[in-house]
């Protein structure tokens, strides 16, 4: 009962430590309950079912909201939401199980300090190629100063690697082992000798970042659609007009629940082109884009001043029920986008040339991938841009779940990255990940904002991941050492 005990505890540890909680000084403490429990139980069995039971809470209650996603936008209905919830949380949950299996023995053993890091690591850089990702450990450090300094060496993984080190050295100390085994935690006093992050500053450029606030539930008939594409337009040129001596060089909309043609819909290409005309500004815009047989693509297209199409970016990494439904579940849930088909995924991420500059844009849950993310800035891009509908997650922690992933790429490649979403949260992140102003959720308005083209390259941004195949190579080597020796 005692292991149990301490399993759950971790469990609800991690919950507190992300919004809706936001304790986030839990977090290089959350995982030592269960530290102490999988070294205290013998038994592979017993310590997979800890990590389980474990992971199924903490699934539950971070990610709550996809079951009102599911019951309310993918039309399955309250119970059906919940099943498939519960589902989402039985799978997701075996990470957490995996890892408890192997960090039992790691944690009898006098490397149990950085091998139990590692491992959590290597299991943790997983769950996007699984499936879903969502909130690795270390973006509860998005708003510590001196853990940020790693971010763009190691990406998010070192900070999760950190906290898991101070886990595991208090998991230690609680199972009383010798002091001797604490030293690997010395290393972390290195942190300190790395670059401070940038100063903060207001940036040189200016843009117009757009939330429209349209309705998820809105039943988009001709009239209606109509009346969108006019509001956003007015929208965007009253509020760049209002800036005449330092007018926005660029106006970003974002993805929105209405289904915007702008390569086959001319009154919406007049719409769009003529606001980058009247505003002498281009425009990044969210919309639905076709393949040559087609196929819907989630896209982004941007607009120069000169009302020329200057590229087109195609969503990647697709939403599972969100874009489209997975084999499965066909006959269970509907996609919630407003596309009769599926959403067919991009090919590649595209930088884009923008007056004499570059820029990146990723959409929506694309933001969750540090790896991807950062194939904009290894490609050129000087500025991230994330365009996002976060509407269907209703009035949930999510929407603060997102946007504090979102800050971590931009530590992450030492970007600045404006972000604009449909109805919040909105906001400009400047290279070192702070927040430098957000709009209020669920209203009409636009933010005139500050920002500056950065050139230059991380080891993150040059290398992508290789501190978690550095931490896999780690884990194994003490797993192998632990059977061996």
């Amino acid at each position: 009962m005692l292991n149990w005990v301490l399993a759950l505890a971790s469990a609800a540890l991690l919950i507190l430590t992300f919004p809706n909680f936001s304790i986030t000084w839990f977090a290089p403490v959350a995982l030592t309950p269960l530290l102490v429990a999988t070294a205290r139980e013998p038994r592979w069995t017993h310590r997979f079912l800890l990590g389980w039971g474990a992971g199924i809470v903490y699934w539950f209650g971070v990610c709550y909201w996809i079951q009102f996603v599911l019951a309310i936008h993918g039309g399955v209905g309250q119970a059906a939401g919940w099943a498939l919830f519960l589902l989402f949380c039985l799978a997701k949950a075996l990470h957490l199980a995996v890892f408890a299996l192997l960090a039992g023995p790691l944690m009898r053993r006098w490397w149990a300090v950085p091998s139990a890091a590692a491992l959590w690591v290597a299991i943790e850089v997983t769950h996007g190629s699984l499936g879903f990702a969502w909130l690795a450990l270390g973006n509860a450090g998005i708003d510590m100063a001196l853990p940020m300094r790693l971010a763009p060496y190691t990406g998010v993984y070192g900070l999760s690697f950190l906290f898991m080190t101070m886990s595991a050295s208090l998991a230690l100390v609680c199972l009383r082992r010798p002091r001797v085994q604490l030293l690997w935690i010395a290393p972390v006093l290195l942190i300190a000798l790395l670059p401070p992050l940038p100063p903060a500053a207001r940036g040189d450029q200016t843009a117009l970042l757009v939330q429209p606030d349209f309705s998820e539930n809105e039943d988009w008939t001709p009239q209606h659609l109509d009346r969108a594409k006019r509001e956003q337009v007015a929208l965007s040129l009253r509020a760049a007009l209002a800036e005449p001596r330092n007018p926005p060089s660029l106006i970003v909309w974002p993805e929105v629940p209405a289904p915007f043609y702008y390569f086959d819909d001319e009154v919406f290409r007049g719409y769009v082109n003529g606001l980058a005309r009247a505003a002498n500004a281009y425009v990044l815009a969210g919309i639905v884009a076709f393949t040559p047989g087609q196929a819907p693509l989630n896209s982004a297209v941007l607009v120069s001043p000169d009302a020329i199409a200057v590229s087109r970016y195609d969503k990647v990494n697709l939403v599972p029920f969100g874009e489209f439904v997975p084999w499965p579940f066909g006959a269970l849930a509907k996609k919630i986008s407003t596309e009769v088909g599926d959403f067919i995924p991009g090919k590649r991420a595209v930088v884009s040339p923008i007056a004499g500059h570059k820029l990146g844009t990723f959409i929506c849950y694309e933001s969750v991938f540090p790896s991807f993310v950062r194939k904009f800035a290894a490609g050129g891009a000087e500025l991230l841009v994330n365009i996002s509908n976060d509407g269907w997650f209703g009035h949930s922690a999510a929407r603060e779940q997102h946007l504090n992933m979102v800050r971590m790429r931009a530590a992450e490649n030492r970007r600045w990255l404006l972000r604009s979403t449909n109805d919040g949260i909105t906001a400009t992140v400047d290279s070192a990940g702070r927040l430098r102003g957000t709009l209020p959720k669920y209203i009409r308005a636009t933010s005139y904002t500050g920002f500056t083209y950065t050139a230059g390259q991380t080891i993150y941004t040059r290398y992508g991941d290789w501190f978690p195949l550095l931490c896999a190579i780690w884990a194994v080597m003490g797993l192998v050492a632990e059977r061996v020796l």
